[in-house]
């Protein structure tokens, strides 16, 4: 038989690079691995999280009717880990109902999320991060914000008014300004041709105004905080110690010798997930708070460190090395919970953080100092007075703001107590005295809020 060389040679010729082909694809869509998927959902914002080996580059599509987001994910391959998205949804999720991946071409993978509502989506990339016990990679994270915002102050207004309403018959003053408020709330606004006339003023000290707190639980989500040597993370007991004080303030009354004052407090995080350190100033400051209170845990290198501690900001250099540390250690949540810094307005960030006032520390140090006096009566100390330094989520100018670090959750003792019901009972209990002698010393402000 005879052979043609040039129609063998072409032949070949197209085996070998139609392998090479094949080849290249295949390597394309082996680019890049899914190693994790998180679903952080709360009422605020749900985010998905896509850890992988590699950047992941994206494109996004957003489809009003139904309300869905769609997510080409290129240079994967549809793994058993990513379709593992489909089961972490919970049926109580407030903005995803469903989710839907698969491989839309042989380089890439789809992502649909079917969403409960109208959301307004951001889709960004974290680079990897490796800080204390949070060790990331490259993280592909989709956020989903609802289109109009909650009002916190007027859902701290609204719970005062259920309050009222619940008053007993013997109250006829609280009965009858719940009901004026109620009336003015849904009275239809009058037409142009009428006088609009000013509302009769409140004069009652019991329903002026009332005390805001703002509690700040650090961490929360991507961002588990320090976890101790049995793998209690910070971010779990914090939010507990900061319920347990929500409950607490509830229930208090603020005697001061313009009458008294009923107290709220605020969560700048109820639930599990991340909040930006900007943001938790930026909450306090909504809602017009009287004093902001982070808590928080600490960790350091060795476990023999114990003790709770009280800082406030510092405009200068850190009282000590070791507050220096903590904030350092502190300031990088941002990092590690994974902070969209193409929507972060740094220039009003820098505004905000530039203006903290030499009275807003003098306030803070003396709420410290109450606080510390409280703590000391049942529990150790790791210093005895209050410690500065330049934390970040302290630095609202308007607001007294202090940082707890309840104890040392690396010290195998402490973090058994922290995860105690009766040592955050007796902490919240030192926290409410401290706030309450505070303000016996330092009677909150004559500014009006709406109750």
């Amino acid at each position: 038989m005879n052979f043609n060389f040039d129609s063998l040679s072409r032949r070949r010729w197209l085996q070998i690079n139609s392998t090479v082909l094949l080849l290249g694809v295949a390597q394309i869509a082996r680019g890049g691995t899914i190693l994790a998927v998180r679903v952080w959902p709360a009422a605020e914002y749900t985010r998905v999280t896509i850890e992988s080996d590699s950047a992941l580059p994206t494109s996004q599509t957003f489809i009003d009717n139904p309300p869905r987001l769609a997510v080409d994910i290129e240079g994967i391959e549809l793994n058993p880990t990513l379709r593992e998205l489909v089961g972490q949804v919970k049926s109580d999720d407030p903005f995803i109902s469903g989710v839907r991946v698969g491989q839309f071409n042989p380089t890439t993978v789809r992502l649909v999320l079917d969403l409960r509502q109208a959301v307004k989506p951001q889709v960004f990339t974290l680079a990897p991060v490796v800080s204390g016990q949070a060790k990331y990679q490259h993280r592909l994270v989709l956020d989903l914000y609802p289109t109009i915002e909650i009002d916190p102050l007027a859902k701290l207004i609204e719970e005062r008014l259920k309050e009222k309403t619940a008053v007993p018959p013997s109250d006829p003053l609280g009965d009858l300004i719940a009901n004026q408020s109620r009336e003015s709330i849904n009275k239809p606004p009058p037409v142009a041709s009428a006088p609009i006339q000013a509302p009769t003023p409140i004069t009652s000290s019991k329903t002026d105004r009332f005390v805001i707190v703002a509690l700040d639980p650090g961490h929360g989500g991507e961002d588990p905080g320090a976890v101790g040597p049995n793998g209690t993370r910070e971010k779990d007991v914090v939010l507990q110690i900061a319920q347990r004080l929500q409950e607490r303030i509830h229930s208090t009354v603020v005697k001061t010798r313009h009458g008294d004052l009923p107290m709220r407090a605020y969560l700048t995080r109820d639930a599990d997930f991340f909040v930006p350190l900007h943001v938790r100033v930026q909450k306090a400051q909504r809602v017009k708070a009287d004093l902001f209170i982070s808590i928080h845990a600490d960790a350091f290198f060795t476990p023999q460190a114990r003790g709770a501690s009280v800082f406030a900001l510092s405009q200068g250099s850190a009282s000590s090395s070791t507050a220096r540390w903590m904030a350092q250690q502190e300031n990088r949540a941002d990092s590690v919970g994974g902070l969209n810094i193409k929507v972060k307005d740094a220039t009003v960030q820098r505004t905000l953080f530039d203006m903290s006032t030499t009275a807003q520390i003098n306030d803070s140090l003396k709420l410290g100092t109450e606080m510390l006096g409280q703590i000391r009566q049942f529990g150790k100390l790791h210093k005895p007075q209050v410690e500065q330094a330049g934390f970040a989520v302290l630095k609202a100018p308007d607001i007294p703001s202090i940082l707890v670090e309840t104890a040392f959750i690396s010290n195998p003792q402490e973090e058994s107590l922290l995860n105690t019901e009766g040592y955050q009972n007796k902490l919240s209990d030192a926290l409410m005295s401290g706030i309450v002698q505070y303000f016996k010393r330092n009677p909150p402000l004559a500014h009006s809020k709406p109750a």
